[in-house]
């Protein structure tokens, strides 16, 4: 028993030192890319492989809240032809990021493909470990999930805060790995509903800015401006795990606060875009609300631009 809690505290803490490393929407006033600083490939393993991503839902989540999360992971892997442009559409980005790590390092064998898939979903309603939760809670709860090729996904609900959330971050990624060799275990991601603590930072475009010009919110595709907003937010983290899994994949900037394949095209969502304006978006005629993919069972989501490392630019998907 005192291993087993040694083994753990082992893992927490050397999990911790990575946790900062990917915060989902920097919280800064400015969404202006810095050409200053390169984007690039820094020669470390991408994630490879079949991957399940497994959600975690900690506190009150209604299930047609679950839903808009599932729909949109289940819509990142669908093969049927859906309405361009689709949110598959924008997935597919993130295979030129291993084509080039791949040119980069011909002399390594190329990198397996990656295919991911929707594993289990665990509801903690009861609120386990409380309604504020420190980094170190975090981990303990992205352990529940899969331990072996997986990203483990936390997704806290609008009444649970979070240590960083809403001061300098929307969400984070990082992985946990095994203090014996070091060998990655899992990638986690968290990423919190900002209703109601902080809309302005992290449910933009569909709230206020908190900062910065004073543009008429959006319309949320969902309905929901928290889960609209924590799809952003989970999209932009999902492309930086695949893509800087260790902290040694593709990044910009300080190895100690990266700028990822979304995150260093921060509030750009078509073309067109800047600082205030998400974009040219397509408008639902009926709703009014502002998307620019298509998912399955008739969804609708606004999904971050992606930076293109082949062109050294931001892409959308309009």
């Amino acid at each position: 028993m005192a291993f087993s809690q040694k083994f753990l505290q082992i893992v927490l803490l050397s999990s911790l030192l990575y946790l900062s490393l990917a915060a989902a929407r920097p919280l800064t006033e400015s969404s202006e890319f810095d050409s200053s600083m390169e984007f690039k490939y820094h020669m470390g393993p991408l994630l490879t492989g079949n991957v399940s991503i497994n959600l975690i839902w900690y506190g009150n989540f209604k299930p047609a809240q679950r839903a808009i999360v599932s729909d949109f992971i289940t819509s990142l892997l669908s093969h049927k032809p859906e309405t361009q442009p689709s949110v598959a559409t924008w997935w597919t980005a993130i295979r030129r990021y291993y084509i080039l790590a791949h040119t980069k390092e011909r002399q390594r064998p190329r990198p397996s493909s990656l295919s991911l898939s929707l594993g289990g979903q665990i509801l903690d309603e009861k609120y386990s470990l409380g309604k504020s939760l420190t980094a170190k809670q975090l981990l303990s709860l992205a352990g529940k999930g899969g331990k072996a090729n997986s990203v483990n996904v936390i997704l806290t609900a609008a009444d649970v805060a979070v240590e960083g959330f809403c001061v300098s971050k929307c969400g984070t990624h990082g992985s946990i790995s095994d203090p014996r060799n070091g060998a990655p275990r899992f990638t986690y991601i968290w990423v919190g509903n900002s209703e109601t603590q902080c809309p302005g930072q992290c449910a933009w475009p569909f709230h206020q800015p908190i900062y910065g010009p004073q543009s008429p919110p959006l319309i949320a595709p969902n309905h929901d401006m928290g889960l609209d907003g924590m799809v952003i937010n989970l999209a932009g983290l999902l492309a930086g795990t695949v893509t800087n899994p260790f902290g040694t994949g593709y990044y910009q900037g300080p190895s100690e606060s990266p700028l990822e394949a979304a995150s260093a095209c921060s509030g750009v969502y078509g073309r067109g875009a800047y600082p205030g304006y998400a974009g040219n978006l397509l408008v639902d005629p009926r709703s009014g609300a502002s998307y620019n993919a298509n998912g399955v069972n008739g969804r609708k989501y606004l999904l971050p631009a992606l930076f293109d490392p082949s062109k050294s630019s931001c892409s959308t998907l309009l």
